[in-house]
């Protein structure tokens, strides 16, 4: 995965249907080293033997490493840098195999002023097959009109 360079959009950039992709096959060693920083190492992610015994048949990638991908873009394209994180819904449809070429994007789908949040939109895709959707709230920071971030 090569993402773009980062970019800051404050809220006042934000406009509804503004979307951001980014593509990442799925490696062994992702799945891995997904397993070692998260503490989960059930078998399904790592044992293709254990893997093949279950409905899968082989092995898949954890759901929340595809949902680490949406809190990539959130924190390096749209809004970027300065955003925080408020919630996240998810809801897996279909499992991601090792060597899965995974599409994430996200959308903006609301704007509250108040608080200066944006609801995102959130989707994952092997594809055509939709294999995470959901949606994201963040805090977009605002341009300062002194040059900074407020």
């Amino acid at each position: 995965m090569s993402l773009p360079p980062l970019r800051t959009l404050y809220f006042e950039d934000l406009e509804i249907g503004m979307s951001e992709s980014l593509k990442k096959t799925v490696r062994s060693d992702d799945v891995v080293g997904f397993a070692e920083v998260s503490g989960d190492r059930n078998p399904i992610h790592l044992s293709e033997h254990f893997a093949a015994r279950t409905p899968f048949r082989t092995r898949i990638a954890h759901g929340l490493y595809t949902a680490s991908l949406i809190s990539a873009l959130l924190g390096t394209r749209l809004p970027g840098p300065g955003a925080i994180y408020l919630s996240q819904t998810l809801n897996f449809k279909a499992p991601v195999k090792i060597d899965d070429e995974l599409t994430v994007t996200i959308t903006v789908a609301e704007l509250v002023e108040r608080g200066r949040k944006a609801r995102l939109a959130c989707l994952a895709m092997v594809g055509e097959t939709v294999v995470l959707e959901g949606e994201a709230v963040v805090k977009v920071p605002a341009r300062d009109t002194s040059g900074g971030v407020a």
